[in-house]
Order: C-alpha cells, then structure tokens, then sequence
C-alpha cells in the first residue's frame, strides 16, 4: 500500500538529526598469551646478552678410597643475545576535531591512545612468533622465537636457523612441507624437553590448530573426558580441552589469534617453559611526552623499545611445519 497523498516522509524531511549511536563497537581481540607469559625484564642497551650454560650427562661415579682428587676440564658457557626492536603507533588530530562532538569519541586523542597501546602490543606479539632473524644497526629487529630453536624440534622438511656465536645474530628457520599436527608430534616433542631438563606448561597454537588438539580426546589411547559443566539442567555436548596431561607433563594449550595471521605465522606450535622466556625492555611501551606542538592539532606516539630474550633455547620446543589455517595450508 501507498502512503496517504502529502504525507511527510523520513526521507524527503530536511530537520531530522542524525543519530549516530555514542557506543563504538569493537571486536578486534587483544590478547597477546606470549608477551602476556613472557617475565618482564629490564635491559639498559640495544644489546643485552646472556649466558646459557648446561650439565654433563650422569655418569659412572665411584672414587678409589685415599686417592687424588682429579680436576675435570670445565666447558665454557655460551653467550648468547638479541637487539633490542623499535616498536611505535603515532596520530594527528586537528585542533577543530578534538573541540567538535564526536560518536563515542572514537575519532579523539583519548580513545586512540588506548587504541595504540593495544596495537602495538599485538605487534609486539607477531614479531615474538614471526620466523625473524635478528639484525643489528639503526633498523634493529629481535630475533623471532621460530629463530632460536635447535634442539626440542620436530620438523618436516625444514632445518633449524638458530644463535651463531659468529655474527652473534639469530638465524632464521628453513620452512619445509606442512603436515598435519599429532598427538604424537606433539608428545615427541614434549619428551625431548623433559630429557633437556625442561618442564613445559604451555603449548601456544593458533586458533585451527587448537582445533585439532581437541581432536585428541577421541584417540582410544586417551582417558575419557569429564568436567562437572553448570549448564542449568541443560545437556551439554563438550567440544574443547583446554590442558593435556600426557607422559611428560601437564600443558596448558593456548590458541594465538595472532597466529592466525598468516599460513607463515600459524605453522609451528610452540612448547615453552614460562620460567626460561622474558622480554627485555629497554623503553616500555607508553607515550612520548616529548612531541612539539607544530600548528592546530594535536600529535601522539605510542613507542616502546625491547626485545626477546629466549634464557635457554633447550628450554623451548616447536612442532614445525603443520597446517595451521585449515586442513590443508
């Protein structure tokens, strides 16, 4: 049906005002379960090193009763490092856009601040889980943790990069043919970190590969699976795991939506020991107080200085080379 003749409609009406709602919804995720894990450590350089250093192996030991002592060579510990990387997010405002009403007050100095801040943490986050060898000089980057691992690996076809005591610069990995990931590549590489001397507690994955770790469950070597779940009288289909109690520990799995960035990123699953990873701040992450006013507007930057600092790479382990986006990349 048509409306009545001369009736007035919202579209043709000159004084309506807009309404534009002051709530902003934003559903980008912030969660960075890395960075979050990772100690926090101060360093006063671009360059902080440190030494990692090991036992020998258990061996036969019975002494001849009144005989000499006998003095054993000592091996040196290695010295290790990584650059400190420059991480930034910066605006401009005009004087007029921060007088004017703004919905929700998204497009002012405020809002963006919090915004950066968040922004760049997740950029710090990519550049932990990002195969990156580390480079030196005024564009410094760390080394990325795929960089560091040599020895608790499973990979495909791909070979280690790993610290080079020659340039003192990480390498980065040599990427090989994706596979799936396992139950059982996962619990290879959880013994080679027991027998390194390493107690794991999480497993860091993207999003799909966390799907697939729930999938283990339904391996007939798996003790069935029961919570109590509060559902209000209501039946409940579990799907998720979040920890794995396997024969060499208890791992907490942790899906990274940061991982899911590219098929690059998302390709390893990362076994760490919280104790053995930190970040070394040489600037933390905040506003420079510093900017000079230049004309009608406001200027911000949120920068921060630090880098990686993996205390003892046997600490660590990575299933290398998995689909990590879907069943097939």
């Amino acid at each position: 049906m048509a409306a009545p003749l001369n009736t007035v409609l919202s579209t043709v009406a000159v004084g309506n005002r807009e309404q534009l709602s002051d709530i902003v919804s934003r559903i980008t995720p912030e969660d960075t379960p890395i960075y979050t894990m990772a100690g926090k450590e101060k360093t006063k350089g671009t360059h902080p090193e440190w030494e990692i250093d090991t036992l020998r192996a258990p061996q036969a030991n019975a002494q001849t009763e009144g005989d000499d002592y006998v003095f054993d060579a000592l091996t040196q510990p290695s010295r290790v490092g990584d650059y400190t990387q420059i991480f930034s997010q910066g605006w401009v405002f005009s004087g007029t856009q921060q007088a004017v009403e703004n919905a929700g007050n998204v497009v002012k100095v405020a809002e963006k601040k919090i915004k950066a801040a968040i922004e760049v943490r997740k950029d710090v986050e990519l550049a932990i889980v990002t195969n990156t060898a580390s480079v030196a000089g005024a564009t410094r980057l760390l080394g990325g943790l795929p960089s560091w691992l040599t020895t608790n690996v499973s990979r495909n076809s791909g070979s280690n990069g790993g610290f080079s005591s020659g340039t003192g610069l990480t390498v980065a990995e040599t990427p090989g043919t994706l596979r799936a990931f396992t139950k059982a590549l996962l619990d290879t590489v959880m013994g080679s970190c027991y027998n390194s001397g390493a107690n794991v507690d999480t497993v860091v994955v993207s999003p799909y590969v966390k799907s697939v770790f729930v999938t283990f469950m339904s391996d007939a070597n798996v003790a069935s699976f029961r919570y109590a779940a509060d559902t209000r009288g209501k039946n409940t289909i579990v799907g998720t795991a979040d920890f794995y109690e396997g024969p060499f520990g208890t791992v907490q799995v942790k899906p990274n939506r940061v991982m899911a960035a590219s098929a690059n990123v998302a390709r390893r699953a990362y076994l760490v020991d919280s104790n053995y990873i930190a970040i070394d701040t040489l600037r933390p992450i905040q506003e420079d107080p510093d900017l000079a006013k230049t004309g009608d507007n406001k200027k911000g930057v949120i920068i921060g200085e630090l880098t990686l600092k993996v205390k003892n790479e046997a600490a660590m382990g990575v299933v290398a080379d998995i689909f990590g986006l879907t069943a097939s990349t």
